[in-house]
């Protein structure tokens, strides 16, 4: 079966992510995909604020958390939510070339994120001795945080993998799903930070 569905201006849908069937399957598919993910985070979060006060003698929150950090972390992620936007507004407008510019500063934006959260994690374990099994606290922080980063690592791979696989092909009805279905992810990594970043640093400073 060829996948080919190449597009031109003058033939392109106003949107090429629903415009065949299998298109719209992969976008509903990805709903219920989102659904899971959802539940999963809710539990580790549930998890999170009921162990965050089971320090064991350890270090605190209101010790451990630096917020200038964590606050340009927080930059980073939701300028590449930005970003992953405008990859997806050029996708609709058939300019292949900047939306993977867009979809590249992204990537780019996101490593440096995962960066971040390394120096971060190295910092807690040689300044303050904090690791996964310091304490019940520990587990729940390293989890629900690496959880996330994880992802975060994954949407990363993942848009490289259809940068790198689509770059002689161009934008077609057959990749432009693909597109469309990764910022969407990217979008929902970013919105589970927002969460964290208030529930576990925020909170963690001040109650």
């Amino acid at each position: 079966m060829s996948h080919d569905h190449s597009l031109n201006p003058e033939t392109m849908p106003n949107n090429p992510e629903k415009a065949t069937l299998e298109g719209k399957n992969k976008f509903l598919g990805f709903w219920f995909f989102l659904g899971g993910e959802t539940v999963l985070f809710a539990s580790l979060f549930g998890t999170y604020l009921a162990l965050r006060n089971a320090t064991a003698d350890g270090p605190t929150t209101n010790e451990l958390f630096g917020l200038e950090l964590v606050f340009i972390m927080t930059v980073l992620l939701l300028t590449s939510s930005l970003t992953s936007v405008y990859a997806i507004y050029h996708m609709k407008n058939n300019d292949y070339r900047k939306m993977t510019t867009w979809f590249i500063v992204t990537i780019v934006l996101g490593f440096t994120f995962l960066g971040c959260e390394i120096y971060e994690f190295n910092h807690y374990i040689h300044e303050y001795g904090f690791t996964f099994s310091t304490s019940a606290f520990g587990s729940a922080f390293y989890t629900l945080v690496g959880f996330h980063g994880g992802h975060v690592l994954f949407g990363l791979l993942w848009m490289i993998a259809l940068l790198v696989r689509n770059a002689k092909r161009g934008l077609n009805l057959y990749n432009a799903p693909k597109f469309y279905v990764v910022s969407l992810y990217w979008h929902f990594i970013d919105v589970v930070w927002v969460f964290i970043f208030t529930v576990v640093y925020l909170m963690g400073k001040v109650v």
